[in-house]
Order: C-alpha cells, then sequence, then structure tokens
C-alpha cells in the first residue's frame, strides 16, 4: 500500500488514533516506517468505553516525536455510541492537551455542527485544529475559519450527492488540506472498496475542480499546507 502511495507521488502520512490502545499501535507503525507519522486521542465513538487512564496515556504518547497531532477527537451525535456528555468532556480534553503540547487536533464532527462550533471558539486563540473529512453546515465552517483553524476534504467530494461542495472555495488556500480517511470513503473510481493513500489524488481532482484550479496546483498547496500544519519536513523528492 505504501509502495502504491509513493508511486503516486504520496510521500508522508499521518495515522490516525481512535483509542489509547490504538494510538500506542499506531505509534509503532510510525517508527517502522519511513515517512509515517500518527495522532493519539479517543475517537467520539469510543469515549464511552475509555478507561480511566486513557487520556494519561494519551499525554505520555503526545511527547513522542512521531506523534504530531491530538485525535481524533471531536463529537458524533448521529450514531451516539456515546453519551454525549462524556463526548463533550473528551472532546474539551483533548483541546486543553493540544495547547499544552503545542500540538495541532484532528477534529471530526457529525450531526453536532453547533456543540462543536461552540467548543471550537471557546478555545480560539489556543487551540489550533483541522475540521476533519469536513462534510458541515456554512456555520461550522465559519466557526472553524473564524478560529484559524484547517479544514479538510476527503473522498466525499468526490461522490455525486455532496453537498458541501459549494464550501470547498470558501476555504483561505493557505488553510486548505486534503486527505483520505483511509480505510473508509474511497473515492470515486473506487468507490464502495477498501481506500488507500494512492487514492488521494482523485480527491486533490475534484477539489480543484470545486475551486477552478489545476489539479497539480491543489496537490502542491494542500502538501505545503499539510506539512505546515503538523510541522512536518519537506519530502527531498
Amino acid at each position: 500500500m505504501l509502495d502504491r502511495a509513493r508511486a503516486a507521488r504520496v510521500t508522508r502520512f499521518v495515522t490516525i488514533a481512535s483509542d489509547a490502545d490504538d494510538a500506542a499501535r499506531a505509534l509503532t507503525l510510525a517508527r517502522a516506517h519511513e515517512g509515517l507519522f500518527c495522532t493519539a486521542g479517543v475517537h467520539p465513538h469510543a469515549a464511552g468505553g475509555a478507561a480511566a487512564d486513557a487520556l494519561d496515556r494519551v499525554a505520555d504518547l503526545l511527547a513522542e516525536p512521531e506523534v504530531v497531532a491530538v485525535g481524533e477527537t471531536g463529537l458524533d451525535f448521529y450514531y451516539d455510541n456515546a453519551p454525549r456528555g462524556t463526548q463533550r468532556r473528551l472532546f474539551e480534553a483533548h483541546l486543553a492537551l493540544a495547547v499544552a503540547h503545542d500540538l495541532p487536533a484532528v477534529v471530526h464532527s457529525r450531526s453536532a455542527d453547533e456543540d462543536t462550533a461552540a467548543m471550537i471558539a471557546a478555545y480560539a486563540g489556543s487551540a489550533r485544529g483541522v475540521l476533519h473529512c469536513f462534510a458541515g453546515s456554512p456555520e461550522l465552517l465559519r466557526a472553524g475559519l473564524d478560529a484559524g483553524w484547517w479544514v479538510s476534504f476527503s473522498g466525499l467530494v468526490t461522490f455525486p450527492k455532496f453537498e458541501q461542495r459549494a464550501l470547498i472555495d470558501q476555504v483561505p488556500a493557505d488553510r486548505l488540506l486534503i486527505e483520505t480517511d483511509s480505510p473508509y470513503l474511497a473515492p470515486v473510481p473506487y468507490r464502495g472498496r477498501t481506500n488507500e493513500p494512492a487514492y488521494l489524488v482523485h480527491v486533490a481532482a475534484a477539489v480543484a475542480e470545486a475551486r477552478r484550479e489545476a489539479p497539480a496546483d491543489i496537490a502542491t498547496r494542500t502538501t505545503r499546507n499539510a506539512l505546515a500544519f503538523y510541522r512536518l519536513p519537506y519530502p527531498s523528492d
């Protein structure tokens, strides 16, 4: 998979953690593969079952150089796999960790735009983050942009019924990101298959079309933005 990605000129990777155990495994992978980095955090789906020491374990991992962001964190009121109060508490705790460790936060939000926007506003000027796999409302987009956050688009942008296409060109050029959300949301023409980093070129092409720009320009810009956001070295190749 990494070989296919590199053939597609994807040379840096951030694998996203969903809980403390997952983060530890992600760190092991990051140490084993050149160009691979990871995050540490508790996804809102896992918030209800998180152990009492989960945040302490996450905090310990944040000191490792391969860990470049806090998360995935946020709110998911669509599936409600965890009590909403628990999700809110952990989301705020993750943003506090991001501030304390001077790391960005990778934020998931589904059917929770108002609460997510309020949390972002509460940490405006202190926490920095990305609205990952964005498919939210104009109000959530504005809250993120007003706080100086980045916005990332995934394979969703290639789906015919993606409702936020008109919002893509509202994101400033220096805060635009793209992603795979692997193994989910494989873009057209691979929809329904397991997603992988090599497919990122199709996301770039769809974002370029929405912004009326050249795909190569979007690829170059979002690469530079991602490296700046995660504070990664720019590849020599």
